[in-house]
Order: structure tokens, then C-alpha cells, then sequence
């Protein structure tokens, strides 16, 4: 007998994927967890029913929301990811030498856990000593930390459960009041194809609060359609205007050029956000 996993992206759209075994299953305080082994993407982490990252295409995923950021930022020494429990933002984060410190800050403490048992290659650099978990609700965590941080990082799930507020523009005024002088954020915000009125919505609040704003794509075949957005919003800095410079650096999708082109987007995208 073969078994599948089928993530319902919209109400008549999903992902299928044949599964080799059931590694983890729990219902957590916050939401259902599961592990999956796939046979065409590795293994799955699973929330609520929704893929969060797979072993095989995660590497795009975290690439594109932290090396735009890091690259924009002059100087980043100090990091804040929210949400991200699997831990693979901390892990290119970490591979900037002159980071001095990195919080995760994520409300569901077995998301963290679940993530150092079964992706010892996305969460190993939890035991860096520079990265500190913070066990937390991020909205409350920012309204709290003014000026802490160089560059945030929003690594949220979809906008429902506790996930909801991440999206909204109080949080993103809370995140600016985080930043240092210079500082970046950057989003994740859902597919341009199923998601365009989010997009309008949280670019839009980013963009009525950031002296620069932009958004950017990137290609992650297991995210609902395939094409990714972010969000970013910077106090002083232009993306476009950055040389990326990745010496010592080891990326598999993020490059130079990669950084300029994902900026351009395509026609009906820029009609979302005007």
C-alpha cells in the first residue's frame, strides 16, 4: 500500500507527495507537528497540516530571507529571527563572521526541538554560541526591544493561529522601532498567485512605515505555486543600490546576481503593489 501527504494550498489546489514513513507526530500547545520522510523532497516538517521546509529545496528558502538582508545592512551585528524554529535562518546568519549575536525568538519551544532530532543540518546552528532561543511570543518580544537589533528577520508560517499578528502593520511599526539607525527587516509573505491580497496588504503596510521598501521572489517548488515573496523594509540602505559580496561564503541559490534579479518582477506582480 502506498501512503501520500497532500497539503491543501487553497480549497482546490494541493501539493502531493508519496511518504516513505511517520517519523514525528504530536499536537503541541500551539499547533499539530509532524516529520515526515518523502520520497521526492526528504524529510518534511509539517504544521498544522502545511508544509513548513523540506530538506531537499529549505536551502532556497533560507538563503533568500536572510542573505538579502544581510547583504543590505552596512554592518549587521546584531540578529533577530522570529518564528524560524527549524533554525535554518540562524544557520546562514551564522556564517557572517562578524555577527555577534542571533536570537530565535519562537513561541512553540517543540518546533525547536522536534528540529534538532530529526534536521541536525538546519537547526546545528542552534548550539553556536552565539545563537540564544528565546521561547516567546515575537509580537510581544519587539514591542519590547527598542532599538536591539540590526537586522530582523519575520520567518513566520502562514498568517493563521498565532502566526496571524505577523502580518499585520502594528507589528511591522514594532519591528521598525527595533531597528537600529540602519536597520532591515525582511518577510516572508506568501505566494503572488494565491496570496496576492496579503501581499498588498503587508507590502503596503511595510512600505507606509519603511523609508525604503521592495519586494523580491524567489522559486521554492514545495510552497503553494512554486513562486515566493518577501518583504523588505530598510531605514536607510537600498537593496539595489548594494555589491553583495559573499567571500567565505558558501550559498547554493543565492548569488550576486541572484540578489539583483529577484527584484525584478514580473508585470502582474508589480500590480499588486502598485
Amino acid at each position: 500500500m502506498e501512503l501520500w501527504f497532500t497539503e491543501k494550498q487553497t480549497s482546490g489546489v494541493g501539493i502531493t507527495c508519496k511518504v516513505n514513513r511517520t517519523l514525528h507526530h504530536e499536537r503541541t500547545p500551539f499547533q499539530t507537528l509532524d516529520v515526515i520522510e518523502t520520497e521526492e523532497f526528504g524529510r518534511m516538517l509539517v504544521l498544522d497540516g502545511m508544509v513548513q521546509t523540506t530538506e531537499r529545496d529549505e536551502f532556497v528558502y533560507h538563503e533568500m530571507i536572510v542573505h538579502v538582508a544581510m547583504q543590505t545592512h552596512p554592518d549587521p551585528r546584531r540578529v533577530a529571527v522570529i518564528g524560524g524554529g527549524d533554525g535554518g535562518a540562524v544557520r546562514e546568519v551564522l556564517k557572517y563572521p562578524h555577527v555577534e549575536e542571533v536570537h530565535l525568538i519562537e513561541i512553540d519551544e517543540r518546533v525547536v526541538e522536534a528540529s534538532r532530532a530529526y534536521f541536525p543540518e538546519l537547526s546545528s546552528a542552534l548550539s553556536d554560541p552565539r545563537a540564544k532561543c528565546l521561547y516567546a511570543d515575537g509580537i510581544e518580544h519587539v514591542k519590547n526591544s527598542p532599538g536591539a537589533y540590526d537586522v530582523i528577520l519575520i520567518d513566520s508560517t502562514e498568517p493563521v493561529g498565532p502566526a496571524i499578528g505577523l502580518f499585520e502593520k502594528d507589528f511591522y511599526e514594532s519591528v521598525f522601532n527595533s531597528l537600529t539607525e540602519q536597520g532591515v527587516m525582511v518577510a516572508q509573505t506568501e505566494s503572488p498567485f494565491f496570496n496576492g491580497d496579503l501581499i498588498k496588504r503587508a507590502f503596503g503596510a511595510v512600505r507606509s512605515i519603511y523609508p525604503i521598501s521592495r519586494l523580491y521572489l524567489a522559486s521554492i517548488p514545495t510552497y503553494p505555486s512554486g513562486l515566493w515573496s518577501f518583504s523588505l523594509g530598510s531605514k536607510s540602505v537600498d537593496p539595489l543600490d548594494v555589491r553583495p559580496r559573499l567571500d567565505g561564503i558558501k550559498t547554493r541559490y543565492y548569488t550576486a546576481g541572484v540578489h539583483k534579479a529577484a527584484f525584478e518582477l514580473p508585470a502582474f506582480v508589480r500590480e499588486l503593489v502598485g
